[in-house]
């Protein structure tokens, strides 16, 4: 028996909005939305956007009831807004897809798709051309991660590789693949994050596995400002990196 297909529910402007304006990076369809029939004075802006847009690409705009809202909406900074969606579609890396004196991130192992989400926000601010995922990822839950990114995982281009193969992939269009861990590792204040990279950032759990760290032509740090037994969780430690990257490739 088939599994009943499930919509991709994203919930609120800032994540409906993100999905409208990237239509080259992302081919998620909305199918329809609903609009909580109380929120109608208060989102009068939002509403006719989004009737504008129904009748451009084609999806249905439906006023339902509070309670009918409420049972899909799992947030509450919605302003009332719900978007069911088609799946997005993220290709299978290859190294012509990559860009030259670009800047890439492989996100390996994190448990969590709120961190997951809030890494991804981070990376996008600090201008990272593209992500690369495990193949099983956070993405199957794509409303969650679309909230903690602010958006941002909807207008991200996204790619899947698997760990024993995307450092190869980087490396053949002659990218440094460094490697975010401690043994034997680099302050990343005293790294020449020249571009291009593929920085890879792993799970507080799980970390990186060991073959994609025998890819990494040179493992790098986050120096703490005092002594410290513990670690950064990853949408930090992803912040740190990607932000330091960007600042010593501003010129």
């Amino acid at each position: 028996m088939e599994e009943e297909y499930q919509p991709v529910v994203l919930e609120g402007m800032t994540s409906l909005s993100a999905l409208l304006s990237s239509p080259e990076i992302n081919d998620r369809k909305i199918q329809r939305v609903w609009v909580d029939e109380t929120k109608k004075e208060a989102r009068r802006a939002e509403i006719g956007f989004l009737t504008a847009k129904a009748a451009e690409c084609g999806f249905g705009m439906e006023f339902v009831s509070k309670e009918q809202f409420n049972t899909v909406a799992t947030g509450h900074t919605n302003g009332g807004i719900l978007a069911f969606c088609t799946d997005r579609t993220i290709l299978p890396l290859s190294a012509g897809q990559i860009k030259p004196n670009g800047f890439y991130v492989y996100m390996e192992g994190m448990e969590d798709p709120y961190n997951f989400g809030n890494a991804i926000r981070s990376l996008y601010a600090a201008g990272v051309d593209g992500v690369v995922l495990p193949p099983r990822n956070w993405m199957s839950a794509a409303g969650v991660v679309a909230r903690a990114s602010a958006g941002t995982s909807e207008r991200m281009p996204l790619f899947t590789c698997s760990a024993e193969t995307v450092g190869k992939i980087f490396h053949q269009v002659d990218y440094k693949v460094l490697c975010a861990g401690i043994r034997n590792s680099v302050s990343i204040f005293e790294m020449d994050f020249s571009f291009p990279i593929l920085l890879v950032i792993g799970g507080e759990k799980r970390g990186i596995s060991g073959k994609l760290l025998e890819e990494a032509d040179q493992i790098v740090r986050v120096d703490y400002g005092r002594t410290f037994r513990g670690s950064l969780s990853s949408s930090a430690a992803a912040a740190v990196l990607a932000f330091e990257l960007y600042r010593q490739n501003l010129s």
